[in-house]
């Protein structure tokens, strides 16, 4: 069973884009790596900002921090969604469960060259501890979360799972 601290970036990020989609990443359906989408991603991650070097925290690793205590996401979106800034919430929120007082996340999209910075503060900390709750609370569900209208669905690598008939 999953616990509190399982949860990780993903499945903050999963939580947000689709409740279901968390459901069954969490019992190991796994359909990303047959993703155009995901495989973009992670070539974007790869060659962005490739002299900094990630930082794993075990059940989470972030693309790098710099010397201001700022952690960095590297997006391969085009446009800020609120999973993105849950995701940098919820490794401020890992960091200072470890000591590290992280000052907050900056979001970066090199497609538009764009970046946000999200400051790390007492209201921050209690939706990270919201997020984890919420997202234990669909992983350890005996069914799945109700599917997302199709249009909701656009680009999600989970699409067969939820509308295969």
């Amino acid at each position: 069973m999953i616990t509190y601290d399982d949860i990780d970036g993903v499945h903050i990020k999963y939580l947000y884009h689709c409740p279901r989609q968390l459901w069954l990443y969490v019992r190991g359906i796994r359909p990303e790596a047959l993703s155009a989408a995901v495989q973009l991603g992670e070539v974007v991650h790869d060659t962005t900002y490739t002299r900094d070097s990630p930082v794993d925290l075990g059940a989470a690793r972030i693309d790098f921090m710099d010397g201001h205590r700022w952690v960095h996401e590297v997006k391969s979106s085009r446009r800020p969604t609120p999973a993105d800034e849950a995701q940098g919430r919820h490794y401020c929120h890992r960091l200072h469960r470890l000591g590290i007082a992280a000052e907050g996340a900056i979001l970066h999209y090199p497609a538009t060259r764009r970046t946000q910075r999200h400051r790390y503060d007492t209201d921050a900390a209690d939706r990270a501890e919201a997020d984890i709750a919420e997202a234990l609370a669909v992983a350890r569900a005996p069914q799945s979360p109700a599917r997302l209208s199709r249009s909701g669905c656009r680009g999600c690598s989970f699409t067969d799972y939820c509308w295969t008939e």
